[in-house]
């Protein structure tokens, strides 16, 4: 037999009612307590953990017009914003009814109550109340992470004068709830835009949640971002809430938003809309309060695309644009960002901190960095645990030659290239040639895009 959880309150001024709400559902329930006065309910909510109280409309004799439930159910709430309130009404108080489920009560029972409705009610009030603990307690959680990773977070880097165009159009987008749609090549930092946006908004306090679109498989899209109930499918164990769920007052993040079929976008559109999820295995809608930022790097004319992207979808997503500019059109940005991990990987690997020669500083100025600032991240990160000298040179940086123009050869002459060097670019001419679209690049290359971005990573692309 399972143990019985959950403390419930039950306060009428009729002692019938008291009676067969004690018998009945200390059956069910750890704890069940009873009070003819609600001048009871301060002191009593003082000394139990509640998980809801069942509340009369009415208490003493004549009285039917419900204030003096409603003024009771303010008060509950005062003293435990969290606590859930069942109000017990007569039938024909509709009026009433909806006036207190208005005022924060969460369902009602009418006199004379059925057992069944009455245990259905108390059990998903009881539920109701632990999920609204649990979640207070990951929002609290996430609060803390927040502020011990506050102190050693940096700001963007960027003194062009295109980063500086970008972060004003944060500036002033962030403090507003509109969604945002962030453009860009892969690399360039478009999830640090997001947490930007997020960081300077009301909701910085509440979480920050990333999904990569790219990563969800159409079998399991609508459970994973609106929820699902235990046994609506083969290896639904238990109830489990969707990412718009568990974002609910912060930021859901959508990236790789450019890669969701045309099928799943009308979905995604449906929630953007509604502002409401429905759980997979459920009948019943969910309101959500989340601010949507995606982020793709699917070129703008191709995101146009009516065959590709739906319009209205479109339309949601980009009430404001950002584009996030490519390493190569902001060279004044490079050399601050390389100093700047040249600086946290020296700490890291506890090295001498390094500096660059004026030959690298021209050769990584030259370079079109085709992973833009992730693959100068990691030129860095390499150079910092290989080199031998505090000052880097080009060598280090392990640049290849591509900016350089090939001196002619006959074909005859031409080196033999390395596995590597054939590797390397089959997958850079491969992201091109698909607008560095990971997805579409991995499918042609016939690789997982977890595969394709190890490579990525090993080429510094």
């Amino acid at each position: 037999m399972s143990e019985k959880t959950g403390n419930i309150l039950i306060v009428d001024d009729d002692e019938d009612i008291l009676t067969a709400g004690r018998l009945l559902l200390r059956r069910r329930f750890a704890g069940v307590v009873t009070t003819r006065s609600p001048k009871d309910i301060p002191g009593l909510l003082e000394k139990h953990d509640f998980d809801a109280v069942l509340l009369d409309m009415n208490f003493g004799p004549g009285e039917s017009s419900g204030r003096q439930g409603l003024d009771w159910l303010e008060r509950i709430l005062e003293i435990d914003a969290r606590i859930v309130v069942v109000m017990i009404t007569a039938h024909g108080g509709v009026d009433t009814v909806v006036e207190a489920m208005k005022r924060g009560a969460t369902d009602f029972v009418s006199k004379p109550w059925q057992n069944e409705k009455v245990v259905a009610t108390m059990s998903a009030a009881v539920s109701l109340h632990r999920s609204r603990i649990e979640t207070e307690s990951l929002r609290k959680a996430n609060r803390a992470l927040l502020e011990a990773t506050t102190p050693v977070a940096k700001n963007i880097i960027g003194q062009s004068s295109q980063m500086n165009h970008v972060l004003e159009l944060v500036r002033r987008a962030a403090p507003t709830d509109a969604n945002v749609l962030i453009l860009g090549e892969n690399g360039t930092g478009k999830e640090l835009i997001a947490r930007e946006l997020h960081r300077q908004s009301s909701r910085s306090g509440q979480v920050f949640l990333t999904v990569d679109m790219g990563s969800i498989s159409e079998t399991l899209f609508e459970s994973e971002l609106f929820g699902h109930r235990k046994g609506s499918f083969t290896g639904a164990a238990d109830n489990r809430p969707g990412r718009f769920q568990a974002a609910h007052g912060g930021t859901l993040f959508l990236d790789e938003i450019g890669n969701l079929p045309l099928h799943l976008q009308a979905k995604l559109l449906s929630a953007l809309e509604t502002r409401k999820v429905t759980a997979v295995g459920s009948d019943k809608a969910e309101l959500i309060d989340v601010r949507v930022i995606a982020a793709t790097n699917t070129p703008p004319d191709q995101l146009r695309d009516v065959e590709r992207f739906r319009p209205d979808l479109l339309f949601r997503l980009n009430t404001v644009e950002i584009t996030v500019p490519s390493l190569r059109e902001r060279p004044d940005d490079v050399i601050p960002i390389a100093s700047h991990y040249a600086s946290i990987y020296s700490r890291k690997y506890d090295k001498a901190l390094k500096s660059f020669s004026a030959a690298a500083r021209d050769a990584m100025l030259e370079y079109e960095w085709p992973g833009n600032v992730r693959a100068l991240r990691h030129a860095i990160e390499r150079a910092v645990i290989l080199a031998q000298n505090d000052i880097l040179e080009p060598g280090d940086l392990q640049l290849d030659q591509q900016s350089t123009p090939a001196q002619q050869v006959s074909p005859e002459d031409e080196p033999v290239k390395s596995l590597d060097q054939m590797e390397r670019e089959a997958v850079e001419k491969t992201l091109r040639r698909n607008g560095f679209n990971i997805s579409r690049a991995a499918k042609e290359l016939g690789l997982t895009r977890a595969s394709l971005y190890r490579r990525m990573e090993k080429h510094d692309l």
